[in-house]
């Protein structure tokens, strides 16, 4: 990363970076590179953030740890990571002395630079959604890397957009996850293009409300350029695009896993095609990639694909750059990944399906099931949950600190459904080889053992990596692998 010199505009300039973390080091190293007087904050005072103060300290930056809600004297703009929610007491002060509040992607936005090639900064093709961000965003990625364009998945999955933007070497075009708390904090952002993948309740301790929530997630398509991609599915994303103000001539796309009507994409014959971005829409369609070369072919993946393909095709790139890249893209672990088969009996890791969205996409996938489910709900209704996908059950077996508020929704809407509750006081991999020895005793051959929990994971698990990897092995030890 290259550091900028310093102007007058930043120079002098007294920042607060409120937190430390994936997003506040970038930051803080770039605002004061830049020549901001650069203050850290942070209510933590652990040896994660005594650590990233003294690297940040070493650069002459200021680190108070903590105390994260007091607004340090003279503080001329403040710079949040994400997590930091509207109602923060450092937030409330800032808004009473009239300072403004951006996040680490609306720095990024401001802060890009023109490519040499073409003059103009980077495009950025948007992705948010409740589900599916960090695949689509990745699938978005392969795409743009098999069309040859030099191209990176930053934002929300981990790779600081601040990196990418102030790049030595400049990307052609940029793959960018958003999440709502993102979005929140962008004012000024104007993508190329942008999708809204789906929308359903989450996050709401953060946001407030669930139109809050929504909103939040609507920034996405202000100002976009070519195209607004919404999920024909989920009516909320097409009506967030009709709420956006965007610029003249660009055009609202839909995805949808059945045939595409005009200005769509969709599945025909085991085939993705195109009715969008084709010369002649009224009369044809561009055969783009099958159904086959998403890998796995779960609906909700399918799903993914085609809204990476429509952002791709917005960009330009040709209808086999979109086959080729999504050939090439492997999923990330514990995201609907195929562990093992053991007499007849399919072993399925989607630990990373921590709400009930994200589990009935995955149940929707396979049948018979017996389902894994539970943990933290964090106040989230299942009902809808075991109400649509109750016809697909075997059996299932609950764990966790909230597997009461699954278990009354089976009773309520799949009674004939059996339940295998674990009990308290097994945490790790003795409770998740309970679990699995547990549902192998309930699966017949042909039926998969899904790991769906609908659920956080922290009461029982370090992450939903631990808990998928934990099931992962204890599925293996029944093959005697």
């Amino acid at each position: 990363m290259t550091q900028e010199t310093p102007t007058p505009e930043w120079k002098g300039l007294q920042v607060t970076v409120a937190g430390l973390g994936v997003s506040g080091l970038p930051a803080a190293r770039v605002l004061h590179g830049l020549g901001a007087v650069v203050t850290v904050v942070d209510g933590g005072d652990g040896p994660r953030q005594q650590a990233q103060a003294a690297e940040l300290r070493e650069l002459g930056v200021t680190v108070r740890l903590g105390d994260g809600e007091s607004l340090p004297e003279g503080t001329r703009l403040v710079v949040t990571s994400p997590g930091w929610p509207p109602s923060s007491p450092l937030f409330l002060a800032a808004d009473e002395a009239g300072v403004p509040i951006w996040g680490d992607v609306e720095l990024a936005w401001r802060l890009r630079k023109p490519h040499p090639a073409t003059g103009e900064p980077a495009p950025w093709l948007a992705v948010t959604g409740t589900n599916g961000k960090t695949t689509t965003v990745r699938m978005l990625a392969s795409i743009l890397t098999a069309a040859g364009k030099r191209t990176a998945a930053v934002g929300n999955v981990g790779v600081s957009v601040l990196d990418a933007v102030l790049a030595e070497e400049p990307y052609d075009v940029l793959a960018v996850e958003l999440s709502s708390y993102q979005l929140h904090w962008s004012t000024s952002l104007r993508p190329h293009s942008a999708v809204v993948l789906n929308i359903a309740p989450d996050h709401l301790d953060w946001h407030g409300a669930m139109a809050a929530y929504a909103a939040d997630k609507g920034r996405i398509y202000e100002g976009n350029v070519i195209a607004c991609v919404y999920n024909t599915a989920d009516p909320a994303t097409e009506a967030l695009v009709r709420e956006a103000g965007v610029e003249e001539g660009c055009r609202a796309i839909g995805f949808t896993l059945g045939p595409p009507a005009l200005s769509q994409l969709g599945v025909v014959d085991g085939l993705l095609v195109d009715r969008a971005f084709v010369a002649d829409r009224h009369r044809t369609a561009a055969e783009l990639a099958s159904v086959e070369d998403v890998q796995p072919a779960a609906p909700h993946n399918v799903a993914d694909a085609l809204a990476a393909a429509a952002l791709a095709r917005a960009y330009g790139v040709e209808p086999r750059a979109v086959r080729d890249g999504l050939r090439a893209f492997r999923p990330d672990a514990h995201r609907i990944a195929h562990v093992v088969d053991v007499d007849g009996v399919s072993y399925v890791d989607d630990s990373k399906a921590t709400n009930p969205h994200a589990a009935a996409a995955s149940l929707a996938a396979y049948q018979p099931v017996v389902w894994l489910a539970g943990g933290l709900a964090k106040g989230a209704d299942m009902d809808g949950l075991v109400a649509g996908a109750a016809s697909r059950l075997r059996a299932a077996v609950l764990l966790g600190a909230d597997r009461a508020v699954i278990r009354e929704a089976l009773a309520r809407h799949a009674p004939q459904v059996p339940v295998i509750e674990l009990p308290d006081g097994q945490t790790g991999a003795p409770a998740m080889d309970a679990a699995v020895r547990a549902a192998a005793g309930l699966a017949q051959s042909g039926d998969t053992v899904l790991l769906a929990p609908a659920c956080a994971s922290m009461d029982m698990f370090t992450n939903y990596g631990e808990r998928g990897d934990l099931f992962a092995a204890a599925a293996r030890a029944l093959a005697g692998g």
